[in-house]
């Protein structure tokens, strides 16, 4: 299949997975194509005739949770035969800070962030980044210029957000720093919208057998009758992981699947790197007591948000317990829009239906 095909192949693939076909869906994978081609033919004749008008380098796709935009850009993403790789945002931005703590005794002449662009230029023609969201002050502060040496070397980017470009890193600490990555952006992406009024993971999804509350002995049954045959002739063992010289305990290990407190795995100070590793050792994990979350606790819900996609990327089944059901968990006033993604792949990964 060619890349030049893709608006006929995707409607075949829509009727192959017998997903409804959504005129706005359509939109966006013929501007994917239009995106593609305008970029091939930057060097061509027909750049000459048509101006020195500059071909967009990334793709950023935005919309609310549940209307497809992983789909698409997925679908996209498999008809590319140029050298590419997937990532996690926070999987890329760890990988970033390893590589200019590991050289930061370079010469002071040599501009890091450029030498890793290089460095990815060599391996990758596409990066695609899935549910990008900007977090914290460190990011921000670097992204402008990493961006930029990206765009230099003429790696091409596509993106999904549940957010606009110039409302990333709203209310961020020191958002002044984070400003010149939005011009970049801006500059270099075609921005498009994806709204087509619908979640489609709730609407197909119609079972929570994973997700269990409020928490009861009716419950609790249930949970401990899944939880014993997914551990059936396992050994429960405690699992060490070093991360960075930091050590973390699961204490409820049984070969590929365990059991933490809320607590234990958002309450304390754990990044997105710890939950990697964590999610690494794991096929399916339990987790008890999901609060409801308001302002008083944001650090544990914005430790929830991270974890939650992490979980969804590295596909880990998932089995929890809250006294509430998924659509009465409150958010803080600050994480009120990415939660709601977080809910959304929270009532996926806890489905009858999730990896079928």
């Amino acid at each position: 299949m060619h890349i030049k095909n893709l608006k006929e192949n995707f409607l075949n693939f829509c009727i192959e997975k017998k997903y409804k076909q959504n005129k706005f869906q359509i939109e966006i994978i013929e501007d994917l194509s239009l995106f593609y081609h305008s970029y091939k033919n930057s060097t061509s004749l027909l750049k000459k005739l048509l101006g020195k008008k500059q071909s967009k380098l990334g793709f950023y796709l935005y919309g609310d949770v549940g209307v497809g935009k992983t789909m698409l850009l997925n679908f996209f993403y498999e008809f590319l035969s140029e050298k590419k790789i997937r990532l996690h945002f926070n999987e890329f931005m760890i990988e970033v800070h390893n590589f200019l703590h590991i050289n930061k005794e370079k010469s002071k002449s040599e501009n890091l962030l450029e030498l890793y662009a290089k460095k990815l230029r060599k391996n990758y023609e596409y990066i695609y980044f899935d549910e990008f969201q900007v977090t914290n002050i460190v990011d921000a502060m670097i992204l402008g210029k990493l961006f930029s040496s990206l765009f230099n070397e003429h790696i091409k980017v596509i993106v999904t957000s549940n957010t606009k470009i110039d409302d990333l890193y709203q209310d961020g600490l020191q958002r002044e720093q984070f400003i010149p990555f939005i011009k970049i952006f801006k500059k270099f992406c075609i921005e498009k919208e994806l709204n087509i009024g619908e979640d489609y993971r709730k609407s197909s999804i119609n079972n929570l057998d994973r997700f269990f509350y409020p928490i009861n002995e009716e419950n609790n049954f249930k949970k401990n009758k899944l939880f014993r045959e997914l551990t059936k002739n396992k050994t429960k063992t405690k699992r060490r992981i070093v991360i960075k010289n930091r050590e973390f305990i699961i204490d409820d290990y049984f070969d590929g699947v365990a059991k933490f407190q809320f607590n234990e795995l958002c309450k304390k100070n754990i990044a997105a790197e710890d939950y990697i590793k964590i999610a690494e050792q794991c096929d399916c994990i339990l987790l008890e007591n999901i609060p409801s979350f308001n302002d008083e606790n944001l650090d544990e819900q914005h430790r929830f948000i991270t974890l939650i996609d992490i979980l969804y990327e590295k596909k880990i089944l998932l089995i929890a317990t809250s006294e509430y059901s998924i659509h009465q968990l409150g958010s803080s006033n600050k994480l009120t829009k990415p939660f709601k993604r977080t809910l959304s792949r929270l009532h996926e990964l806890t489905s009858v239906n999730f990896l079928k």
